[in-house]
């Protein structure tokens, strides 16, 4: 119960993403556009037209995360491979809000390591999984929202466990790769002896 506390503080002292004003809020799908049939959108390594390519996105590439904008807002940080990278901006354009009020993204997948672990809503059910045992599906209890912002806190409840996951916008590495996420999970597992703490990234990507 303190750990919940404690994370409630952290979940409501969390920065709140881009402005109300910017749409959408970060991170964000879109779908490549203004790209030629035989053509391909170049992701460079730093948000600068002449910066090397790091990888490329086909012409009719969609579910694309932006995880990021450089301070100009013409640049979107992107995963390609395993990496990151910048695109232009005026070669995307944003699909239907991910962060809808009572809602939770399609694709929304939470993970972390030592021990590797995942956290994916399945309808009304949040199934956690690990190398420890088999996967927990537990019924997800709430969902709660700051609004305007790509912040929610999971509430998940089985018969043998319980999990409370918050998820919030903020930089986060997976500590394998170089791939970037902008957002981060904490979460408190019980019903497995004491309860633990869990720490991670998540992904809206499809």
């Amino acid at each position: 119960m303190r750990a919940a506390l404690v994370l409630v503080g952290l979940l409501l002292a969390a920065p709140l993403g881009v402005p109300a004003t910017a749409a959408p809020s970060l991170p964000a799908l879109f779908s490549v556009i203004g790209v030629g049939a035989g053509d391909k959108l170049n992701v460079r390594a730093a948000p600068d037209p002449k910066a090397e390519i790091v990888g490329a996105l086909a012409p009719d590439a969609e579910g694309i995360e932006v995880v990021g904008l450089d301070p100009t807002g013409e640049w979107g940080r992107v995963n390609v491979g395993e990496g990151a990278g910048w695109v232009a901006l005026r070669f995307l354009v944003a699909g239907p809000d991910a962060w809808a009020a009572d809602a939770l993204p399609e694709g929304l997948r939470c993970f972390g390591t030592e021990p590797f672990w995942s956290l994916r809503p399945e309808g009304r059910t949040l199934r956690y999984a690990s190398p420890d045992g088999a996967d927990k599906v537990l019924d997800l209890k709430a969902v709660l929202e700051v609004p305007g912002a790509a912040s929610r806190a999971l509430v998940a409840r089985g018969r043998m466990a319980g999990i409370t996951a918050f998820v919030t916008p903020r930089d986060c590495s997976d500590g394998m790769s170089d791939r970037a996420f902008a957002l981060g999970v904490d979460a408190v597992l019980e019903g497995e002896g004491a309860p633990r703490l869990l720490t991670g990234c998540c992904s809206i990507a499809p």
